[in-house]
């Protein structure tokens, strides 16, 4: 196969914005964010000016693109007072062209949650919150290493719904010794707040993570499909529409941020360890901020907050855009891939193939989406797209 050409974009993509604070009470065995558990107090008045100057330092390749969505994400952002996390909205504001009605989430854990906090983080300007609730279940909690217990899940829930007007709750599936009833139990409670957004994600164990080290008992493959399957039915008998692998959505209600990664928008991010997707009219670069706060704060004072910085090959572009637009539910519209990678579509017509033969994916003059059997056996469809990517760079 030919390389594809250079990459010709007619139009930037849609732009957010993601600020890191990698602080938490504890890290959890199955988290590989970059995430640091908090000991002592946190710097975070320097932090705060380390994640302006980077935001400053960063405005140039972003000059006049507008932002339709910030996403404070971690670690635990609402370890942070409501203060910081409003200097750090004025700066965004301040420096980049941010939508009057951009949707602006703030991650946050049931350990974290007081009322009074909550009004005022919703004061400073924050309207989305996306709590970490994992599960309602005390001994579930327990099994995954979470620091909060089940009444305190209850009462953030309680909190976030009474103070925001778009929540989303995290739950997780697939839990050592979890059972379906014990999952959909969860999903139920989680409806019963009215949220609206739902996020439920499979426990993987992922590397460098203590579950991956001492790995616990989980449930079989067919015992966490089968829960799978219930908590979407129940999901979808609730009115939540099954957009994408892990989330669920009331209508109008989908996430912005997350639905423009997926749509292979661009996002700035700034903050230790963030990533950056950046398009210009013949490239796509992608960088990475150094991972330790300290060093993260010193580079970024110092005007350089940026360890690794590469353009993506074009020959990779189909891979990226793939793995991201087809966990969703719907798909992607045919012109899309052109518009967002500056590709021609016969760049990903060999996957494409292969993929329909296998019935992974159904398409037509205007929609490329993936069958049910693409969504449950996700990492194989992605797969065809990789593997045309590593053939390219060999031509």
């Amino acid at each position: 196969m030919a390389l594809p050409g250079r990459v010709r974009l007619q139009a930037l993509p849609p732009l957010t914005l993601y600020v890191h604070i990698p602080w938490c009470l504890k890290k959890c065995p199955y988290c590989d964010f970059n995430s640091h558990e908090a000991r002592g107090a946190v710097p975070e008045t320097d932090y705060v000016k380390a994640v302006i100057a980077d935001l400053e330092a960063s405005v140039p390749k972003v000059w006049g693109r507008r932002v339709h969505a910030i996403f404070f994400g971690g670690g635990t952002p609402s370890l942070f007072s409501p203060a910081s996390i409003e200097r750090l909205l004025t700066a965004a504001r301040t420096l980049l062209p941010v939508e009057a009605d951009a949707e602006i989430t703030l991650e946050a854990n049931p350990g974290t949650f007081e009322q009074a906090r909550f009004r005022d983080f919703r004061g400073a300007g924050v309207n989305r919150l996306s709590v970490g609730i994992q599960s309602f279940d005390a001994t579930m909690l327990k099994a995954i290493g979470r620091v909060h217990d089940a009444v305190e899940a209850w009462r953030a829930a309680e909190i976030a719904m009474a103070t925001f007007p778009n929540v989303n709750l995290d739950l997780m599936y697939a839990l050592p010794g979890q059972a379906r009833e014990d999952a959909l139990a969860d999903v139920r409670t989680a409806i019963g707040f009215g949220p609206a957004h739902v996020s439920a994600y499979h426990l993987t164990l992922e590397p460098n993570t203590l579950f991956h080290r001492y790995p616990p008992q989980l449930p079989d493959d067919d015992a966490a499909a089968a829960m799978q399957e219930a908590i979407e039915a129940e999901l979808g008998a609730a009115g939540y529409e099954n957009y994408e692998t892990s989330a669920f959505a009331k209508p109008g209600m989908r996430s912005r941020h997350n639905l423009n990664y997926w749509l292979f928008g661009d996002y700035l991010g700034v903050g230790a360890g963030a990533h950056s997707k950046l398009s210009f009219p013949d490239r796509v670069v992608r960088e990475a901020r150094f991972r330790q706060p300290r060093g993260y704060q010193e580079g970024a004072l110092a005007g350089n907050a940026i360890q690794e910085s590469h353009e993506v090959d074009p020959a990779d572009l189909p891979f990226e855009f793939a793995m991201n637009a087809l966990r969703l539910a719907e798909g992607f519209p045919v012109p899309l891939f052109a518009e967002r990678t500056g590709l021609p579509l016969s760049a990903l017509e060999a996957p494409l193939d292969r993929a329909q033969a296998l019935g992974l994916v159904e398409r037509d003059a205007f929609r490329i989406r993936p069958t049910l059997r693409g969504r449950r056996f996700l990492n194989d469809l992605l797969g065809l797209f990789l593997r045309e990517a590593d053939s390219s760079r060999k031509v």
